[in-house]
């Protein structure tokens, strides 16, 4: 009994499935590289607020909270330390 070839269109959709794989896995793979960069620019801009000191704005002040918030989200600060460096940071804000 001789073996069935497959047919044209089968050849069609295997191509089309592995294409969809590749585009998948690609897409992945720049998802997780532009969370590595937000995670590292978050981490640039509260070194520059640490190592900064003279007086801020009361919103640079709070957007350096907004940025501690979102890395206390992500799991890259803990509770204690994120609690520590929102205090500090609050406490710097002045009331006009």
């Amino acid at each position: 009994m001789a073996s069935r070839r497959t047919t044209y269109d089968k050849l069609q959709r295997d191509r089309a499935k592995k294409a969809k794989a590749i585009a998948k896995r690609e897409r992945k793979q720049e998802k997780a590289e532009e969370a590595t960069t937000e995670t590292v620019d978050e981490a640039a801009t509260l070194t520059a607020f640490e190592q900064e000191a003279g007086e801020l704005s009361p919103a640079a002040l709070l957007e350096y909270v907004e940025v501690l918030h979102q890395q206390f989200d992500k799991g890259l600060v803990s509770f204690e330390e994120f609690e520590e460096k929102k205090t500090e940071l609050l406490g710097r804000i002045t009331v006009d």
